[in-house]
């Protein structure tokens, strides 16, 4: 799995010019899933990614979590996350998982998130989606299943 996120002031996700997500101070979280994800592996990025402390404190240190400062989260899915730009000018996405594995890994994410905190906003899996954001620091963490 590959997650992007980064600290917004609000974010929000259109889809057909209807705004399906949007949200405050949070997290904008990019998500892409590969072949060889597992459902056991979202705990342990729902765990870290709720308790990443990121958010600056009264002296402007980056130590509150997302739970700390009360904020929102706003999950858009992204195969692109795979893309491989190492061969020719047109990258490949075969390392992206199969759409039905990759979807069924996202609203697991979505789910367990929504454990965690109150409010989880998503887009719309597989749509072409407009994202609008206001990035805030600009402040932005890339997981990678790999690293972990």
């Amino acid at each position: 799995m590959r997650f992007v996120i980064q600290c917004v002031n609000h974010a929000s996700v259109t889809v057909e010019e209807q705004v399906i997500g949007k949200i405050g101070h949070g997290f904008l979280i990019f998500f892409g899933a590969c072949e060889t994800d597992t459902e056991d592996m979202l705990q342990k990025y729902v765990n870290k990614i709720v308790k990443m402390r990121i958010f600056p404190d009264e002296n402007g240190k980056t130590n509150l979590s997302i739970k700390d400062v009360g904020g929102e989260l706003l999950i858009v899915s992204q195969f692109t996350l795979y893309a491989d730009c190492r061969k020719g000018n047109r990258p490949s996405f075969t390392h992206a998982g199969d759409p039905a594995h990759a979807e069924a890994l996202y609203n697991r994410f979505i789910d367990l998130c929504r454990q965690q905190l109150p409010v989880v906003e998503i887009g719309s899996f597989g749509a072409h989606m407009i994202v609008d954001l206001e990035n805030n620091g600009p402040f932005t963490i890339v997981l990678d299943s790999r690293d972990f």
